[in-house]
């Protein structure tokens, strides 16, 4: 059965378009037919991070509105088989998306995919209101600072509501935390929660923690979802989130600060 899955936050800059693209890359590379839709109409961020943005030709708002048909939109991905991307448009308003509109995407797409992630802007506004509304599970991302897990807490309260699980009073949106940009060095410092506080604050199960890395940024400038560079923690911790959220059991990474040598100690970073 086909599960529909928004990866989301309250706050924007956490991480949730190269989590969403790593996210679903990952499940395609463990043989799962997969497709992910940008829902930020207006700025349209994804198909860059998946290196597919001179390919974008028809967009989410054309399929609803009639002047595309589905898969003339849907774009496949050049580094993953089984993965396809459906972006959003830059030049329409959010309300251009509508329920009925997106159910019926929602629909043709579940005949042909596992799963169906949806790359939700942040906050409430409308286009994340509808990412947030169709989910049968929810990736909710966060950074470890007190807004951002602040602003995580609303989304909850929202998918608890205001989804179609809720007001059909079906089993709840099975709700996942994401922990990204993590720094075990800031967090003994004091200037970052530790994982256990946000734990303590959002009582939703950990899916996973990414640490802060240069990689993600230098991935996402080639077009490159993070998963695929395997040598670097970010990568490797994307990786293991997939694992995990397929039922294997794997621990929890990255989460402690790297020991400095004598050297680096003596000198610091000048050598």
């Amino acid at each position: 059965m086909t599960r529909i899955i928004v990866v989301t936050s309250g706050k924007g800059g956490v991480g949730k378009t190269t989590t969403s693209a790593s996210f679903a890359s990952g499940l395609a590379m463990q043989g799962h037919p997969t497709v992910v839709i940008d829902f930020d109409v207006g700025l349209r961020n994804l198909d860059l991070i998946m290196g597919c943005e001179r390919r974008v030709v028809y967009d989410l708002v054309n399929v609803i509105n009639g002047e595309a048909a589905l898969h003339q939109a849907l774009i496949k991905d050049k580094h993953t088989e089984n993965l396809s991307v459906l972006p959003a448009s830059q030049t329409r308003d959010k309300d251009a998306l509508s329920k009925e509109g997106l159910e019926k995407i929602l629909n043709d797409l579940a005949k042909d995919f596992d799963y169906i992630i949806c790359d939700s802007p942040a906050g409430i506004e409308h286009g994340a209101l509808m990412a947030l509304y169709f989910a049968d599970e929810a990736i909710i991302t966060t950074n470890p600072e007190v807004s951002s897990v602040r602003d995580s807490d609303r989304i909850l309260g929202i998918l608890q509501s205001k989804s179609r699980r809720a007001e059909g009073k079906l089993d709840p949106v099975k709700e996942h935390l994401l922990l990204t940009r993590y720094n075990p060095s800031r967090v003994q410092r004091g200037d970052m929660l530790n994982v256990s506080d946000v734990e303590d604050i959002l009582a939703i199960p950990l899916l996973g923690v990414i640490p802060e890395s240069s990689s993600v940024l230098k991935a996402s400038n080639q077009g490159i979802p993070v998963i695929h560079q395997s040598e670097t923690d970010a990568g490797q911790a994307y990786s293991d989130m997939v694992s995990r959220f397929l039922g294997e059991q794997r621990p929890h990474r990255f989460l402690e600060a790297k020991k400095k040598s004598l050297l680096k100690r003596v000198f610091g970073d000048r050598v």
